[in-house]
């Protein structure tokens, strides 16, 4: 294995995990009395599409899944398009699965919303960007040693802690501390943030320690 791919990878990541806290220290020059949990919704909506953005121009910039292959312009249209709806149905169906969770159904449709948006971006859109809109690729890449690529497994671990730091983050909401980021959903997004910028840090490094135990087969 490559260590200029590694180093790549960890430059990525490294890129995204600033990103990230620039979201919550640049706002405060420009806009008064802007915090994260103060201004939780306003948060969401920046963070969302700063990382939304900074994945896509990453993901031209180091194209890491490629295709040999040369598409016509009509076909790139048809897979942006695609994209767009895999990325809307799957903030619909977080949506929905965190209403399941106990999430208020009626009263907070926005911040359920948002906090799906937010997670879609930090699972969803890695794999709309790396995959594209195939399914069978998503399969293949979260079955076990399904990862053909240094990124596809920096795919599975970051993907993973972004979920399990936002089901972590549901813990403190049903104690009775009265605490202002115990209102909904601010400790489940913040733990989701947290879990994908340790997963980013995370998947470098846990792929330079095993790289010798690490065999990718092309398929």
């Amino acid at each position: 294995m490559r260590e200029v791919e590694i180093r790549r990878l960890l430059a990525a990541n490294l890129l995204c995990v600033f990103s990230v806290i620039l979201t919550a220290v640049v706002p405060a020059f420009f806009w008064d009395g802007f915090t994260v949990v103060g201004t939780h919704l306003t948060w969401l909506c920046i963070c969302s599409v700063s990382v939304s953005a900074l994945n896509v121009v990453l993901h031209l910039v180091f194209k890491p899944n490629l295709s040999p292959k040369r598409s016509s312009f009509a076909h790139k249209i048809s897979r942006f398009l695609k994209c767009c709806i895999y990325f809307f149905m799957s903030c619909v169906l977080f949506h929905v699965i965190i209403v399941l969770y106990g999430a208020p159904l009626i009263e907070s449709v926005t911040e359920t919303f948002l906090f799906a948006v937010l997670l879609s971006t930090f699972t969803t859109l890695q794999c709309l960007c790396m995959l594209g809109p195939n399914i069978q690729a998503w399969i293949r890449v979260f079955n076990k040693n399904g990862a053909t690529s240094i990124w596809e497994s920096s795919l599975q671990i970051t993907t993973m802690c972004s979920i399990l730091g936002a089901w972590f983050g549901a813990f403190p909401i049903p104690l009775d501390w009265d605490r202002p980021w115990q209102v909904w959903p601010v400790s489940c997004s913040l733990g989701a943030t947290f879990g994908y910028m340790a997963g980013l840090i995370i998947a470098p490094l846990w792929i330079h320690w095993n790289r010798k135990q690490l065999t990718y087969k092309s398929r």
